[in-house]
């Protein structure tokens, strides 16, 4: 895991978030990426997976896939059929979990550049990604840690992280959906989860909510409930890493809601009781103490 710093730029997609400004500042922190995929390899394991098991236009939306990611051709080599073709390897049964993960894991190394938010606006139309991740709970361990990493990944260029926290719904399977809304949810579970990998994935999501750079009404509807999870998340020994990322997002949290300070005194725990762990964590600690007395 590695740190990397967001790209300036004008944001996409803007009338898809409510209350967003026009240009996306440069946050004052990088956010937390996860780099070390050896996409070579990844691409390798995902040929050999699917060899015999798809069609000749999903054959062609590999070829695209590598036009994009090795041959650094762009965001534009993939067709309007690709999704389609990724859609039926995360829902098929004919393809196995390990099949699923290597998808997945491209799909995180290619959410590390810009363009790839060109790849989400075609998604508008069926949600795949999205819906798929909307059931993250289902899946397996592995493909869990994977779309972590993907959902981490999109915060390294502002376009992509805006993605992530657009409120604009859809239905799908009687449930009115939203972007925010299954980032919250898997942010949620990975912070809950009882698997170290993923509380440290959902932890460093919960740092780049904390860094971005929005308007409180994005986080209105969603405040309080990674905040609670937050504080159930600190009855679970976290070291002071994982109490790091949390407490800024808890801060960040109690900027956009009252009611966050209220559960905190009302229910628990206080993060006083991580005084002493590090300078930066008393820091944090210090600022919720001042708001919310013990």
């Amino acid at each position: 895991m590695s740190e990397n710093g967001n790209n300036s730029g004008n944001s996409e997609g803007n009338n898809e978030m409510d209350g967003n400004s026009s240009r996306e500042k440069v946050p004052q922190e990088p956010a937390i990426v996860y780099n070390n995929i050896d996409v070579e390899t990844e691409l390798e394991s995902l040929v050999k997976l699917l060899d015999g098991k798809i069609y000749k236009e999903e054959e062609i939306a590999m070829e695209e896939l590598h036009q994009y990611l090795i041959e650094d051709d762009g965001c534009w080599a993939l067709s309007d059929n690709f999704l389609t073709f990724v859609g039926r390897v995360l829902r098929d049964a004919a393809f196995s979990s390990t099949t699923r993960v290597h998808l997945i894991r491209i799909l995180a190394y290619a959410a590390l550049k810009d363009d790839v938010i060109i790849l989400l606006h075609q998604d508008r139309r069926d949600h795949t990604l999205m819906n798929f991740a909307n059931d993250f709970d289902k899946h397996s361990p592995e493909e869990q840690q994977a779309w972590g990493i993907f959902i981490c990944n999109l915060f390294a260029n502002p376009s992509p992280s805006e993605w992530l926290l657009y409120i604009s719904e859809w239905e799908n399977n009687n449930q009115t959906l939203s972007n925010i809304r299954i980032t919250t949810k898997v942010t949620v579970h990975c912070v809950l989860s009882s698997c170290p990998t993923l509380k440290n994935i959902g932890t460093s999501i919960l740092f780049n909510l904390a860094i971005k750079e929005v308007k409180t009404v994005v986080f209105d509807d969603v405040a309080v409930e990674v905040a609670m999870a937050i504080l159930q998340f600190f009855t679970s020994s976290p070291n002071e890493e994982q109490v790091f990322k949390a407490l800024k997002a808890l801060v960040r949290f109690m900027e956009v809601s009252n009611d966050v300070g209220q559960f905190i005194q009302m229910i628990g725990p206080h993060p006083k009781m991580f005084a002493g762990m590090s300078e930066r964590v008393d820091e944090l600690v210090n600022f919720v103490t001042s708001k919310v007395p013990v």
